[in-house]
């Protein structure tokens, strides 16, 4: 299991559009990933999920990965939140 914690850099945090992108890239890799926000962790692959946990521009978030390409999975997220979701 890895984890990280990093910086929501785009102006409007994780509404629906953003989350959907995140939803995106998490889903192209096997292993278990969720997102923290405060002491809630919810799955990184569910838009219900992303969105109840309420992440604004500014919020630190923890990204947890688990399974055989935790790594990737890691590596491709924390980079998709840092670069403030250019594609």
């Amino acid at each position: 299991m890895c984890r990280k914690e990093v910086v929501v850099k785009n102006e409007v945090g994780l509404h629906s559009k953003f989350a959907t992108f995140f939803i995106k890239r998490a889903n192209e890799f096997q292993s278990s990933i969720w997102l923290e926000r405060d002491d809630r962790r919810v799955n990184a692959k569910s838009l219900l999920g992303i969105l109840s946990i309420g992440v604004v521009a500014g919020d630190k978030v923890v990204i947890v990965a688990n399974g055989k390409d935790e790594d990737k999975a890691l590596a491709a997220l924390v980079e998709l939140i840092e670069s403030g979701f250019k594609q």
